[in-house]
């Protein structure tokens, strides 16, 4: 059951668990709050540590509301793009030929046969993303399958607008949003492994964290940076 709390106009969803300790979030991209308590928390004890945190809210409703997001892509000469955290200008060529992306130090070139589409170029784009992906979650799973003990049946690669990362810890799949491609490899490595806890435990509990902490101690810090870069120019949803 969720009730509401209502600080000025700021408005917090606040639900119970069984959990040990508060976690009050701000949620991108719009700054909605979120307060989660434990079990036998009364609201106007949940009430009291909202306005202590109240500064902190509003900072971080701020940091969204300032934080950059990226114009959509329109696969041109010179437009800038970014992998694994770094910016690079598109150059694009025309070629009776199948397309193909290649990249250099300063350049990624994008081979498109003679007027193809906007959305044409987007999608092989897109293909290569993807391929580079495979390349790289492989190894990390194999990694962190045997620092951890579990097994993956399967990883999925989609274009996700309001996550980085899911698990079905039933079936044992993970799924990766495919912006990740744009961030740096230690931000892919941090969801991976994200996910790939929740195999051990599903929720986001006070185990779900302690095992964070003790297998990637900077955790919050690759949190934080994630959700600090820009953001895709995807419509988010609530």
């Amino acid at each position: 059951m969720t009730e509401t709390i209502q600080l000025g106009d700021i408005t917090i969803a606040m639900t119970r668990k069984d959990i040990k300790h508060v976690h009050l979030s701000v949620h991108p991209p719009n700054g909605r709050v979120t307060l989660v308590a434990p079990a036998g928390t009364r609201l106007e004890v949940a009430r009291a540590y909202a306005i202590s945190k109240l500064g902190w809210i509003r900072n971080q409703q701020a940091k969204l509301l300032g934080q950059a997001r990226e114009t959509p892509r329109q696969f041109v000469e010179r437009e800038s793009h970014y992998l694994w955290g770094r910016r690079y200008l598109l150059s694009v060529v025309e070629r009776d030929a199948k397309p193909f992306v290649r990249l250099d130090h300063r350049r990624v070139t994008l081979t498109v046969r003679p007027g193809s589409t906007p959305a044409k170029r987007e999608e092989v784009m897109q293909e290569w993303h993807r391929a580079l992906l495979h390349e790289s979650v492989p190894p990390l799973i194999r990694k962190w399958e045997a620092k951890l003990g579990v097994k993956v049946a399967g990883y999925f690669l989609q274009r996700m607008k309001t996550k980085w990362g899911g698990c079905n810890s039933r079936q044992r799949n993970i799924r990766l949003n495919t912006e990740l491609v744009t961030k740096p490899k230690d931000l892919l490595e941090y969801v991976v492994l994200h996910e790939m806890v929740h195999l051990i435990e599903p929720k986001h509990s006070e185990r779900f964290l302690a095992l964070m902490t003790k297998y990637y101690p900077a955790w919050q810090e690759a949190r934080a940076e994630l959700n600090e870069l820009p953001l895709a120019a995807l419509a988010w949803r609530e």
